[in-house]
């Protein structure tokens, strides 16, 4: 059971459209206050979720927390659950506060957060929609993460029977919180390690949420950390691809069919 502590806003009614960011933090004590101070100029009220953190970063983050407690607020997972289960809990306390949507933004700082404008824009122009980060890549990018990203996109393509998620492993997004909630409830199986990022967007897709995608700049990690174990985590995405495979099938009809009335087509930024 996760333990929460920090205000909860009175202004996140369930009305209207209210937006909250939701960190999953492990282990990056060294970053995440620089990602909190590029937050600060939007305003936005932020979710923390200490991921089963080591001793340091639980400290980091109860300083952070209080040092910003007009806007902060932090959630414990007792041992670490992974990044996808860290998103599904701060997601749910999100949604039980009465906000409408979730900013997923990573702790480590790769994320240009100088493109929250234009995410804020595309959700409030589009708010049945997920808004997606379509990385633009620098040169600090993995050449194997770079090129195991591109075989994931081919299969979230062949998943969805659609080119509308342009990237699914950018954890830079926007999710209307009814509807992936409604995902998080149904879904069996669901992925809560890397895996959960593609898979949370193709299970999106099949429910018929429009994808928009913003190109936005992405960089390796500001802290020097990251926490994708090559062999445990390729065997999870390959696994996660086999089950939306099989889960793609019995859909293919009404997929293919929504195809061809030309909905759900993918939208760039500023279209």
């Amino acid at each position: 059971m996760a333990a929460l502590s920090g205000p909860v806003s009175s202004g996140a009614a369930a009305r209207g459209y209210s937006l909250v960011v939701v960190i999953p933090v492990f282990d990056h004590e060294h970053a995440i206050g620089g990602v909190l101070d590029a937050l600060e100029p939007s305003g936005l009220p932020v979710i923390l979720v200490d991921d089963g953190s080591s001793e340091a970063c639980k400290v980091e983050l109860e300083r952070q927390a209080e040092l910003r407690k007009a806007n902060v607020s932090l959630i414990r997972l007792p041992v670490n659950q992974g990044k996808g289960g860290a998103v599904i809990a701060g997601c749910r306390a999100a949604h039980e506060r009465g906000y409408t949507h979730a900013l997923q933004i990573d702790a480590d700082g790769q994320h240009d957060l100088g493109d929250l404008p234009r995410f804020r824009t595309e959700s409030t122009n589009h708010p049945e929609a997920v808004i997606c980060g379509a990385p633009r890549f620098d040169e600090s990018i993995p050449r194997g993460r770079k090129y195991g990203r591109l075989l994931t996109s081919v299969w979230v393509w062949i998943n969805s029977l659609s080119l509308a998620i342009e990237d699914a492993m950018c954890g830079y997004r926007i999710y209307p919180l009814p509807a992936v909630i409604r995902v998080f409830d149904r879904a069996i199986g669901l992925g809560l390690r890397m895996d959960f990022d593609p898979e949370v967007l193709v299970r999106l897709c099949w429910d018929g949420l429009q994808m928009v995608n913003v190109p936005t700049k992405v960089r390796y990690p500001a802290d020097g950390r990251s926490h994708f174990k090559m062999l445990r985590d390729n065997w999870l995405i390959s696994l996660m691809h086999t089950r939306l495979f099989f889960g793609m099938l019995p859909r293919a009809p009404w997929l293919l069919a929504r195809k061809l009335r030309g909905r759900q087509e993918p939208l760039l930024s500023g279209q």
